[in-house]
């Protein structure tokens, strides 16, 4: 089977890859996979819209991610906050993934941030605080009453109304004493969203994290572990073996995922990944392999999906959402090559036709002739067929 793609001649697929479904829950590592959302495809999909999510095709990407043994991380960048889906859907999000969780034993993490607050309208000064930490705490009560876990996600608004790293010590320790079991802490870098910049407190990462690690050794109990998602192999490490006992690493790191998750003699990190959602087959099968004890193997399938996760990731990072949901499409998991908030448009046809290919050479075209077929009608649409 081939395909004429633009700039690339004609691709010849391979066969999809040997992916095997977990029969117990992995014992070596937890992992989550960062899930998107599906919009109704006849839905004002247009930027500045309210969210109309198609509920029965974004509740199946779940349930898909469960069945591979993967822990489902929701409502998080992955989804579209601040990107198109807003509070409202965010919340009734999170209240169906936890029904749906319930319902077949799926381990769940959602993200409580502070997006339902109007940054042009937010004061300054002790108030502003105060209204981020109110925010923090409508949305941590949404994931709880939903009975996931809570990740506590980078907040815009706290970036714009923080003076010092005094401020975000001050936040982040008055939720922390707040909660009623750990959480998990979610550091998002400005290539993720550029309106993150100085979190922490400081520009310099060196600065920033001696903030972060005072910050989790004074609530240590209540960390269950951190997210990291500045794709530094070499910082990520540096503070994983930095943490206190019990608090985990999730790695958050796109394009160095493999190195990260298999470790060394000190150490591995576990994972909350957005590329976790566009490759689960192999994602699960690698975890398996660990499990085994096949270590060798689970690096070998790791590193077979590396190019792919580099490439969605690319820059401008913060559309790699448009390279998950165009996988999703092509693998037959949604009826249309759709976003909310028209985010469809984030990625160029040369860009998704590269995805094609590395997607094919990794073993992840589940359906090559449907991927083909849709591949052909998206290339017609554009323009773009020979």
């Amino acid at each position: 089977m081939s395909i004429a793609l633009p700039g690339k001649g004609i691709h010849v697929l391979g066969e999809p890859g040997d992916w095997t479904k977990p029969t117990a829950p992995f014992s070596s590592r937890i992992a989550y996979a960062a899930a998107h959302v599906v919009p109704r495809a006849t839905a004002d999909n247009t930027p500045g819209a309210l969210a109309d999510i198609d509920w029965d095709a974004t509740l199946a990407y779940r349930h898909e991610l469960w069945s591979y043994g993967l822990g489902v991380a929701d409502a998080m960048d992955t989804a579209q906050r601040g990107m198109g889906l807003d509070w409202a859907a965010t919340a009734e999000l999170i209240r169906r993934s936890g029904a749906e969780a319930a319902r077949v034993g799926g381990l769940l993490a959602c993200g409580a941030g502070t997006d339902q607050l109007d940054l042009a309208a937010l004061p300054s000064g002790k108030e502003g605080l105060a209204a981020v930490l109110d925010a923090y705490r409508e949305q941590i009560a949404v994931v709880t009453e939903a009975g996931a876990n809570v990740i506590i996600m980078a907040s815009r608004a706290l970036a714009r109304v923080a003076t010092s790293p005094e401020d975000y010590l001050h936040v982040y320790s008055t939720l922390l004493d707040e909660v009623d079991r750990p959480v998990i802490l979610h550091w998002l870098g400005t290539m993720f969203d550029p309106a993150l910049e100085g979190y922490w407190g400081s520009a310099d990462i060196d600065s920033a994290t001696a903030t972060f690690r005072e910050l989790i050794a004074a609530h240590s109990d209540k960390v269950d572990g951190v997210k990291v998602s500045l794709l530094d192999a070499g910082h990520e490490i540096a503070l994983r073996r930095a943490l206190p006992s019990g608090v985990r690493l999730y790695t958050g790191d796109d394009f160095n995922y493999p190195e990260l998750i298999i470790g060394d003699d000190q150490g591995h990190s576990d994972a909350l990944l957005g590329i976790f959602a566009g490759i689960y087959p192999a994602a699960s099968t690698a975890l398996q392999e660990l499990d085994r004890g096949n270590v060798e193997r689970a690096e070998e399938i790791l590193r077979s999906t590396q190019e792919l996760g580099r490439h969605i990731f690319a820059a401008p990072t913060y559309y790699y959402k448009t390279g998950i949901a165009f996988l999703s499409w092509l693998n037959g998991k949604q009826a249309g090559f759709s976003m909310v908030g028209g985010l469809a448009s984030g990625r160029s046809v040369e860009h998704l036709s590269t995805l094609f290919v590395l997607a094919d050479r990794a073993g992840l075209l589940l359906d090559p002739s449907l991927a083909v077929h849709r591949m052909g009608l998206f290339l017609e649409l554009n323009g773009a067929s020979s």
